[in-house]
Formats: C-alpha cells, sequence, structure tokens
C-alpha cells in the first residue's frame, strides 16, 4: 500500500522550488495560486532567502501551493491518483495539503484558507513572545512531563525520539537549562508556539470563515493528525483543519496507523524530506522516497506502480460507506437492520483499542443497505462498517 504524505513549516529552504520551473505547466499553476492566496510563490520558492520565507504568513501558503503543483507533476491526471494511493496524510500545514488531494477541499478554497490560516497565526505570534524547540533523544514520558514541570506543550509528537515543545521564550530558556535526562534540546527557526493555546485568537477567526465552506468526503482513507484516525466526513476534516493549529500534532499516531493499514512504501512531496526521516525511523521495512527535484519523479512513478492500489473506498462513492476510524474491535451499538433508516449523526456502535473506545457514526444518515461486519469482529483504519443509502437523494429520484 502506498502513502503520500506532505510536509509542514520549517520544512522549506531558498530556492527549492527553482528545479519545478522547467516543466510545462508549473510556472503557471503557482501563478494562479499566488493569485488565489495574495502570496507570490514564484519568488519566494526561487529567490526570497530564509528570513523572509520563515514568515508564517509566507511559509504556510508557500509550503501547500508546492505541494499542490509538484503533486500534479507525480499524478498529471488527477482522477488516476485516487486508484494508487491507498492513504494521505499532512504535518501540521501539510494536512491542507493532503485534504485537497483527497479531494476534500479545491486548490483554490487551500489557498485561502491556508493564506488566513498564516496571517492568523502570525498575529497570535505577535501577542506574547513565544517559540518551539526540538527534544531529541530521551523516553516521551519523560519529556512530556518535564516539558510539563515548565508549563510547555508538547506541540509534535513526531515519534521516532523527536518530541517538539513549545511555549513562552522564558519557559523554553528553562526547559533547555533543565533538559530531560538523556535528551538534547534544539531551538527551532519558528516565530511562536504553534499547536498550542497561544493559537487559540487564530483558531477563533478560521472557524468563522469554514462555516462558509463546502467540503466533499475523502476519496481516499485520509489520516488525522489530532488522533491518526481515519477520517471519513468532509466537514469533519474541515473542523479539525481549523482546531489543529491550537492543538499537538501527532504524528506518532499517523505512523502507527499506517503500519495498522499495512503501508508499504511511503512518498513526501516537496519540500520534502523530513517526513520520510521519521518514517525511516518509526517503521523500518517501508520503502520511502522525498521528492526533492524533478529528478526523484522517475523513482515516484516506479514506486506508484510497484505498491499504489485502490484505497478500500474506491470501489463505492464514499458517501454510503461508515468506515472504522482506527484499528480495534467493532462493537454494535444498533439495532439497525437492513432497510432501516438512520439519522445524520446516528451512533452505530463503537471501536475498541487497547487504550479507548472511539464512537462510530453515521454523519450523512441514510437507509441501511448491508452490515459490512459484525459485532466483535476485528477492524482496520477505513475498512467499511455499513453501506447506506442517502436518504435524501431517495427522495429527490
Amino acid at each position: 500500500m502506498l502513502v503520500v504524505v506532505a510536509p509542514g513549516q520549517g520544512s522549506q529552504s531558498p530556492g527549492f522550488l527553482l528545479p519545478w520551473l522547467e516543466l510545462p505547466g508549473v510556472r503557471e499553476r503557482l501563478d494562479w495560486l499566488s493569485v488565489v492566496s495574495g502570496v507570490d510563490l514564484v519568488e519566494h520558492g526561487t529567490v526570497s532567502d530564509a528570513d523572509t520565507i520563515r514568515d508564517t504568513a509566507i511559509a504556510q501558503p508557500l509550503i501547500v501551493g508546492a505541494g499542490l503543483v509538484t503533486l500534479l507533476s507525480l499524478f498529471p491526471h488527477p482522477g488516476n491518483a485516487f486508484a494508487r494511493i491507498g492513504v494521505g496524510a499532512g504535518h501540521s500545514v501539510g494536512e491542507i495539503t493532503a485534504a485537497v488531494g483527497a479531494g476534500v477541499l479545491t486548490a483554490e478554497q487551500a489557498m485561502v484558507f491556508v493564506r488566513e490560516r498564516g496571517r492568523q497565526m502570525a498575529a497570535a505570534s505577535a501577542v506574547t513572545p513565544t517559540g518551539m524547540s526540538a527534544v531529541l533523544g530521551g523516553e516521551a514520558d519523560v519529556v512530556v512531563a518535564k516539558a510539563a514541570e515548565h508549563g510547555l506543550t508538547p506541540a509534535n509528537m513526531n515519534g521516532a525520539g523527536q518530541i517538539v515543545v513549545a511555549g513562552t521564550l522564558e519557559q523554553l530558556a528553562a526547559f533547555a537549562a533543565d533538559p530531560p535526562e538523556g535528551a538534547r534540546v534544539r531551538p527551532l527557526e519558528v516565530a511562536g508556539a504553534f499547536h498550542t493555546q497561544h493559537m487559540a485568537p487564530a483558531v477563533s477567526v478560521l472557524g468563522g470563515y469554514a462555516r462558509s465552506m463546502t467540503t466533499h468526503d475523502p476519496r481516499l482513507s485520509l489520516l488525522s493528525n489530532a488522533d491518526g484516525r481515519v477520517i471519513h466526513d468532509g466537514r469533519e476534516v474541515l473542523k479539525r483543519l481549523v482546531t489543529q493549529v491550537s492543538n499537538p500534532v501527532r504524528w506518532d499516531l499517523c505512523m502507527s496507523a499506517m503500519a495498522d493499514l499495512g503501508v508499504t512504501a511511503v512518498i513526501e512531496i516537496p519540500p520534502a524530506g523530513a517526513l520520510t526521516g521519521l518514517v525511516k525511523r518509526a517503521l523500518p521495512g517501508v520503502q520511502t522516497l522525498a521528492v526533492k527535484t524533478p529528478d526523484d519523479l522517475p523513482a515516484a512513478w516506479k514506486l506508484i506502480n510497484e505498491h499504489g492500489r485502490p484505497a478500500n473506498l474506491d470501489n463505492q462513492p464514499t458517501w454510503r460507506l461508515v468506515v472504522a476510524p482506527i484499528k480495534g474491535a467493532f462493537r454494535l451499538g444498533t439495532d439497525a437492520r437492513t432497510g432501516d433508516d438512520l439519522g445524520i449523526d446516528a451512533a452505530i456502535g463503537t471501536v475498541e483499542t487497547l487504550r479507548d473506545t472511539i464512537p462510530v457514526v453515521a454523519p450523512h444518515g441514510g437507509t441501511v443497505v448491508e452490515w459490512l461486519v459484525e459485532d466483535g469482529d476485528p477492524v482496520a483504519p477505513g475498512q467499511p462498517i455499513v453501506r447506506l443509502h442517502p436518504i435524501a437523494q431517495e427522495a429527490h429520484a
């Protein structure tokens, strides 16, 4: 199974888009996305220096725009991607890129959203001097406990011995002077404490914008940074894009879900490198490829041919399926049978794991066509549980 992942802020470097402009159509697509976002992606991706593209309001549209145009180089006919990609995921702002790749948002919606995300997060960062530090090594529980002692938030749980903590500059300085046992602390060149309570003002503004946006359900298994679950409702994807701004990124749980799904290969789109490094350490045996320049495309196409297969959602319209959000045992929570109607957001059961019990609902409601699992059956992330016929569509037929 093939996973395509999109990186987050901090992965950009000066001039990283320059070789991509040699490909037909790339400059024109970047020009269009620049108009939509109000950020000159060509200039900032080719000639701007590191300090300029570190600015949150520039970095975030640049990363998403770069991901969108280079993703088309992997799949020049976008519809073909859904027959080859099993899973999609993004780290932090990369989740917006992944949402477009999965068909939840349009490219134009994404660029407007990320423009406002970058602006609002930059504004929130200006209120109080804050920052982030990477903690390399050490036991995760010890690192988290030590961070809590200093009032810091574990903003990125990246797995493979890497945690990013965030808070005020004073808190970070105290933490660096009193590091967790067996760990090294490295300050990061970022403008604020992303994915913490300090970003709450940005969440409020983005939530207002999201209420006017339309979505489609993902056409592949889309993993959420919040908890590593497969999210199969477009409205829920957008809701999580808003709230993730002030919530920790659980990339460790995303990689755990990839293992549960049976991933065999991971391709990271530009600006690539950080996520494939994490995957290599966390999922040994999984083939990885960081697509950094067009010279990497032949290797990417080879990997797609060898590992690409459709997600188990591909054969049916996504609005007819309710799927398991995570690996575990399904417990039926309704007596609905074939032909019965379920209301919007009706509870149909739970998935029990060793750590938690996750509710499963029918976000769109509908008439039960068939149950695809039974009470007590083991389920994998994204596995269909029940097939529904939309009641509203039946009424209009």
